[in-house]
């Protein structure tokens, strides 16, 4: 059975090139089918054709296989299309590459992001260089010449409409993703707040009630064990805290997995495929579900057997993790469940799906799909 899923994946590794390469091949194939030549765009009537013979094959090939340039290289892609364009407008081959033109118009108003004014200036003069050479040669009205300059404006203008629309679903994306960290940074605020004020509070009532127990030895010890466990709980409760401000464990699953072993879960980790090298916003995100899944096992289902699955794929990263629920809580059931909301909303930001509930046959799952 073929692996659809498989190839997909393995298709998306490839650089938009490679990916873009197909579709250039296919154009150019088309425009060199002999009963299709002299089917394309014509401006000047009365321009003499030519025979189709090896410079037409030439002129084909400069004006389509640029086009697997088209995402890396806008500019030169156009540039070459024209020239390839303008050649068989010359010529008179007036072959289908010249849909060619229309292509890297829209490329080039989408993907170039540097001089854009003097690629607009610079592919006008051209234009009209072209026009002019045809009108000495060939009929060639100012009516013509205008509609198909409108034409090819309008192909530039589509691609630059296309960009502002990515880049203002960038800078939305982008205003959600910080609206979501000072979120959870006020949560966590919360949380270091209620830990600090719940067990130094203790702290300190018991240790006043010890200074009146030095009659009683035995009550005496009771006292300051108590007043060394909840030091210690605290001490644990901040760990957990300060570590979501620490940017710098973004990447370290493992680390977050051999500190909660540590802690006394039994975790697993299984990961598949390349982790990948960037940072940013969906590399945090796939660290902060694993540590808000990990911290609530640890809470409420304490030496669980604890499954953390993480699948890096092309374009986005799939994780799991789940207990058995065979183990203990160490903390109320039930509680506010701001982080997993937290999480929720931060993985909806990125344009994922996140989800987390109880567990068939007992235990708790978290599911998330992450886009990089």
């Amino acid at each position: 059975m073929i692996d659809f899923a498989g190839l997909r994946d393995r298709w998306r590794r490839y650089d938009v090139a490679v990916q873009d390469l197909p579709f250039a091949l296919l154009l150019t194939a088309l425009a060199l089918v002999p009963d299709w030549h002299r089917h394309g765009t014509r401006l000047a009537e009365a321009v003499p054709a030519r025979p189709f013979d090896a410079w037409g094959v030439l002129i084909i090939v400069v004006e389509c296989l640029p086009l697997a340039l088209r995402r890396t290289r806008p500019t030169v892609t156009l540039a070459l299309v024209f020239a390839g364009f303008a050649a068989d407008q010359l010529c008179g081959y007036n072959t289908l590459g010249g849909i060619a033109l229309a292509i890297a118009l829209i490329s080039a108003g989408l993907y170039a992001s540097r001089h854009r004014r003097a690629i607009v200036i610079t592919a006008t003069v051209a234009f009209l260089a072209l026009a002019a050479a045809l009108a000495g040669i060939g009929q060639l009205g100012p009516d013509a010449v205008g509609l198909f300059y409108v034409i090819l404006g309008a192909m530039w203008a589509v691609g630059a409409t296309l960009r502002r629309s990515r880049r203002a679903e960038l800078e939305h994306r982008r205003h959600l993703e910080e609206a979501t960290r000072v979120a959870e940074r006020t949560r966590i605020a919360r949380e270091l707040h209620d830990v600090v004020t719940h067990h130094v509070t203790a702290m300190v009532v018991q240790a006043e009630a010890a200074r009146y127990l030095t009659a009683a030895p035995e009550r005496l010890d009771e006292a300051l064990a108590a007043v060394s466990d909840t030091g210690r709980q605290a001490i644990t409760d901040l760990r957990h805290v300060l570590d979501l401000l620490d940017p710098g464990h973004g990447g370290e699953l493992r680390a977050l997995v051999e500190r909660t072993r540590r802690a006394g879960q039994p975790v697993e980790l299984i990961e598949q495929g390349a982790s990948p090298d960037t940072a940013g916003g969906a590399s945090a995100t796939v660290y902060r579900v694993a540590q808000e899944a990990l911290t609530n096992a640890l809470k409420y289902d304490h030496g669980a057997r604890t499954s953390v699955t993480v699948r890096y794929g092309p374009g986005e990263t799939d994780m799991r993790i789940c207990t058995d629920g065979s183990g203990s809580a160490t903390d109320t059931p039930g509680g506010s469940g701001r982080g997993l909301t937290g999480l929720r909303d931060r993985v909806r930001t990125l344009g994922g799906d996140f989800s987390a509930g109880p567990r068939a046959g007992g235990g708790f799952v978290v599911t998330a799909r992450i886009p990089s």
